[in-house]
């Protein structure tokens, strides 16, 4: 069973920072995408960062430059560095693991969020 866990969220002003930290447990090898989604109150849930087993990275408009996805390998974490932060920034920051079975088979696990908030 895989398991996330979020933490690193919180208040701030807008202009700082914050890093999150996903601590994953469980059978997670092979073919694997970390992601970052947020959701705002009211809206939908949105892609924030990706990180794949060949270190690729994928990042959101609203956050290139600002943010970075990043892994520890030794230590089975996910971080997001969120730098320059925004009061648009506000909202629930989810981690997620994709692991492939086979190219058309995956299994999706997510945390339970960690909210994120930026006043200006």
């Amino acid at each position: 069973q895989v398991q996330l866990v979020e933490s690193g969220g919180g208040l701030v002003q807008a202009g700082e920072s914050l890093r999150l930290s996903c601590a994953a447990s469980g059978d997670i090898f092979g073919h694997v995408v970390w992601g970052w989604y947020r959701q705002a109150p009211g809206k939908q849930r949105d892609m924030v960062a990706t990180l794949n087993s060949e270190h690729a990275t994928t990042y959101a408009d609203s956050v290139k430059g600002r943010f970075t996805i990043s892994r520890d390998a030794a230590k089975n974490t996910v971080y997001l560095q969120m730098n320059a932060l925004k009061p648009e920034d506000t909202a629930v920051y989810f981690c997620t693991v994709r692991i492939y079975s086979s190219w058309s088979k995956w299994d999706d696990y997510w945390g339970q969020g960690t909210q994120v908030t930026v006043s200006s």
